[in-house]
């Protein structure tokens, strides 16, 4: 316990105690990384640098001044946001989706939904791309397939990834399809919450259904809700596995996000000053989602 020199009541150690281990692990992990990247973005290296391990020449502000005037640069930062906004918004519906209805479902059935959604988050995302490639192969894909029993639809070999719009509908899918299960456990688990005395108050005072989720339900979850959306934005603007393994580890200009495009710019093109300028700038925007996640926290703790 550490005195107050004002009187007040002493403040306990304890926890900064228990946290102090989780906090040098992330600062040894995560630290020397970033401030090698950050480094690295300033200087000019190359493969000669590299491979001699010559000190690069600084470069000051020159790798920025290069993306941020690259046309191509905008266009893969405002596809990532695109990106990001439609995964996030079908990734919170369908969550939302989900909660309610394992609201109302019998127990058993409700215990069965969330065993499935616990296996689904818990499939590793390689394994989930596979399942993807192989249910839109244009050669023997089951969806080409299914699709081409309708009537007037003929998908035979249909390859999915030759439009990008039609390929990122896919990579969407194979996103959402991962992060739906955190978000529906986690409204399920705040709806729980919620005192049913609320909604049986509002029913009798004559709620139909939609003003009631409008008016209590939504009300009641909507700190989480927000905080789960903000988790799913960070996420989903660094997506990188579920593109770079749907397109076999070869993607095209056209299926480049800024996690992506900065790995091929340092591994690929062997531009690695460029790569890390990338990286950093997609940092920083992270770190604006970062921020507006610890707000909706401390809002949260103060509403408790």
């Amino acid at each position: 316990m550490s005195a107050d020199p004002a009187g007040r009541r002493p403040r306990p150690r304890l926890p900064y105690l228990l946290i102090a281990p989780s906090f040098l692990a992330l600062l040894v992990v995560l630290g020397y990384p970033l401030v090698d990247m950050v480094t690295l973005a300033f200087q000019d290296m190359t493969r000669k640098e590299l491979f001699s391990g010559a000190a690069p020449p600084w470069a000051g502000l020159g790798q920025f001044r290069t993306i941020l005037g690259d046309g191509f640069f905008w266009t893969v930062v405002a596809r990532t946001a695109l990106f990001t906004v439609v995964c996030v918004s079908l990734t919170m519906a369908l969550g939302l989706i989900v909660a309610l209805l394992m609201r109302r479902t019998s127990p058993w059935v409700r215990a069965v939904l969330a065993g499935v959604l616990v296996a689904v988050w818990a499939m590793p995302v390689m394994v989930a791309a596979a399942i993807f490639r192989w249910l839109f192969d244009a050669d023997y894909g089951l969806v080409n397939w299914l699709l081409s029993t309708m009537p007037g639809i003929d998908l035979a070999r249909h390859n999915w990834f030759t439009d990008p719009w039609q390929g990122f509908a896919v990579i969407t899918a194979v996103v959402v399809w991962g992060a739906l299960p955190f978000a529906a456990v986690s409204l399920h688990a705040a709806l729980t919450q919620i005192p049913p005395e609320l909604e049986e108050a509002a029913l009798i005072d004559g709620a139909r259904p939609s003003q009631l989720f409008r008016f209590v339900t939504f009300p009641a979850i909507k700190p989480l809700f927000v905080m789960v959306t903000t988790l799913m934005a960070i996420w989903d603007f660094g997506v990188f596995n579920q593109i770079w393994l749907m397109r076999g580890g070869q993607p095209e200009r056209e299926y480049y996000l800024l996690g992506v495009y900065s790995f091929i710019e340092s591994f690929a093109v062997n531009r690695y000053s460029t790569g890390a300028a990338i990286a950093l700038v997609t940092v920083v925007l992270l770190l604006a989602g970062a921020v507006v996640y610890l707000r909706q926290m401390l809002r949260l703790g103060e509403a408790e």
